[in-house]
């Protein structure tokens, strides 16, 4: 089908883009013999070369030059790529490609046991292991999210809308049983849902950065089923159910957040598309958090000292000065100081600081982020000196805390 008048080049292009938005997750353009024209994955020579060695190119340019409708295209490693295809008639011309991606968590023993599935292409030990530092990058992303990037891709190409029905995801390798063993990578999820749930419990309003982060080590509950639809609602239901314990464990009252989950349940379970569920789970969560802040918020304190716990709270990746506090509540600096100590028992410095490494330590706990990330994300100016402040608060050192956690 031809573009009804759309640039091609400049709709992948901001494709790309988009995409990118939701995380590392990158583009390929390939020529209908199986050429890399262009990508902007930093690891394109490594991964294209992953890509034709699980034999996923030549996969695809056979299936492109039979169909116009995407396809996606999996390893024995869990991990997937997707293409869509510009044609000129019935005419390959370029396959637009999407990945990698893992649909869901796989523990190393499984990358390991799939690698085994392909021991006859005599793959190197150099090759293994630089294999392995790279797939460290590589996003899972929830097979019904994939699918709509899918759709997008194919829209940008041909301007025809398809549904998810007609993506051809047939072409699998049999994949082992036991590939898919979560084994230890299990934990990572736990401590990341715990994370999570911690943010519930405290009323933490600035929780989108290790939401975001924990998205990435866990995409959803891994339910086996060709219904997305389906599997979308459940993971939205468990999530749901998981949140509002902690509210409660966060002192909102069991009436309220269970009325409250019990309506969120009911819509996921109304929801005829998946673009009716796509909002909800975010909504859900972001009005428990805000619930539950709200029924913490300590009645001794003035509306203005209040105003600026606030601040503080929602602003935990800049420098907090009391001068900007001040200004914001229309006090002098020094009143300001003095009313917030009296109040809250702490200065302004030492109350940002205490809640810099609360923070910390749900991305320590939820996150794989390097503790030089979570320094700078937390706006102190050097590792070490983030890791003695860290230390003086918790008596543990960033690393040690992350270990035992």
């Amino acid at each position: 089908m031809e573009p009804y008048g759309m640039d091609i080049l400049k709709n992948s292009t901001l494709f790309s883009e988009l995409i990118q938005c939701g995380g590392s997750v990158y583009t390929w353009c390939y020529n209908a013999d199986g050429t890399l024209l262009k990508s902007n994955c930093p690891d394109e020579a490594f991964l294209s070369g992953a890509f034709s060695v699980f034999g996923c190119v030549q996969r695809m340019v056979e299936y492109g030059r039979e169909h116009a409708t995407p396809i996606t295209l999996g390893t024995a490693l869990g991990m997937m790529w997707a293409a869509a295809f510009e044609k000129d008639g019935d005419t390959l011309k370029h396959a637009w490609v999407i990945g990698p991606v893992f649909y869901q968590d796989v523990s190393m023993r499984g990358i390991e046991q799939g690698l085994a599935y392909y021991s006859q292409m005599e793959i190197s030990v150099a090759w293994t292991m630089q294999f392995y530092e790279i797939i460290k990058k590589v996003p899972a992303l929830q097979n019904t999210i994939l699918d709509r990037y899918t759709l997008m891709l194919h829209y940008c190409l041909t301007g025809e809308h398809l549904a998810v029905s007609d993506i051809n995801s047939e072409c699998m390798p049999q994949i082992p049983n036991t590939v898919h063993s979560p084994g230890h990578d299990r934990h990572k999820v736990y401590m990341a849902e715990q994370g999570l749930l911690q943010m519930v419990r405290t009323g933490d309003l600035n929780y989108r950065q290790a939401l975001s982060a924990s998205m990435g080590i866990s995409a959803g509950v891994p339910v086996r089923s060709d219904d997305a639809l389906r599997q979308s609602k459940t993971s939205i239901i468990v999530f749901t159910s998981l949140v509002c314990r902690a509210a409660i464990e966060g002192g909102l009252s069991p009436e309220e957040a269970y009325a409250l989950g019990d309506n969120y349940i009911q819509t996921a379970e109304s929801a005829h598309t998946l673009d009716e569920l796509n909002p909800l789970s975010h909504m859900m969560y972001d009005d428990f958090i805000r619930r539950v802040h709200k029924c913490r918020t300590n009645p001794k304190l003035s509306q203005q000292v209040q105003k600026c716990v606030d601040y503080i709270e929602m602003h935990l990746d800049e420098k907090i000065r009391a001068a900007d506090l001040a200004a914001l509540v229309g006090y002098t600096e020094y009143y300001l100081t003095h009313k917030f100590k009296e109040e809250t028992g702490l200065s302004v410095t030492d109350y940002a600081k205490f809640a810099k490494i609360e923070r910390a330590k749900v991305l320590l706990k939820s996150t794989d982020q390097s503790i030089q990330d979570i320094a700078a994300a937390l706006s102190f100016s050097t590792r070490n000196y983030f890791s003695r402040v860290f230390q003086d608060v918790t008596g543990q050192t960033p690393m040690e805390y992350r270990e035992r956690s």
